[in-house]
């Protein structure tokens, strides 16, 4: 099976900047801070990111999105490296300050299971005063859904930003959901 987003990756940027909000958010974080990006895609946040003078490392199973963020990180010079690898068995998160995943959870009734467990993975493998950052397109039932199985996954946890951000380029909003594990 070909990967569906190999085809979208063709087209440069394809979706879109930073969200503005984010960028704020990580603008209040120390710089030394070694963060993970699941689901990646061409980087479009962890080339942000890795501008702003963070490590990052970006992970996506599309290698022509991972190629993409590859030549850009390369071509600027920045801490920034991709990696082609289905983030639903990538293990190793205990190793990152901060741990990225925008646009990865839709909570759509066949995906629910998958993707809880996949939160509550990422969650519990988070290391002690690490962060979860979130983005989330806005909708209140998948926003509570989000909120909930934090919430209920019993791991003690200090909420940093929990606010909407703009996504201009498809005329949206993003809630982005930052908690920090204690």
């Amino acid at each position: 099976m070909i990967n569906k987003y190999n085809k979208y990756y063709e087209e440069d940027n394809y979706f879109g900047n930073p969200y503005p909000g984010l960028v704020d958010l990580f603008n209040k974080f120390p710089k030394d801070k070694y963060v993970l990006d699941l689901g990646c895609g061409q980087g479009r946040d962890s080339l942000a990111l890795g501008r702003m003078g963070y490590k990052v490392i970006g992970i996506d199973v599309s290698d022509v999105g991972i190629y993409k963020l590859n030549e850009a990180a390369k071509e600027e010079g920045l801490g920034v490296k991709g990696l082609v690898v289905d983030f639903n068995g990538y293990y190793g998160l205990g190793d990152f300050d901060i741990v990225l995943m925008d646009s990865v959870f839709h909570f759509y009734k066949r995906d629910y299971e998958r993707e809880k467990n996949l939160l509550l993975r990422v969650f519990n493998e988070l290391k002690r005063q690490g962060i979860l950052v979130v983005c989330i397109y806005k909708g209140e039932k998948r926003e509570k859904t989000l909120k909930d199985v934090i919430g209920e996954s019993g791991i003690k946890y200090e909420v940093l930003y929990d606010d909407y951000t703009d996504y201009p380029e498809h005329d949206g909003k993003f809630l982005i959901y930052a908690v920090k594990k204690i």
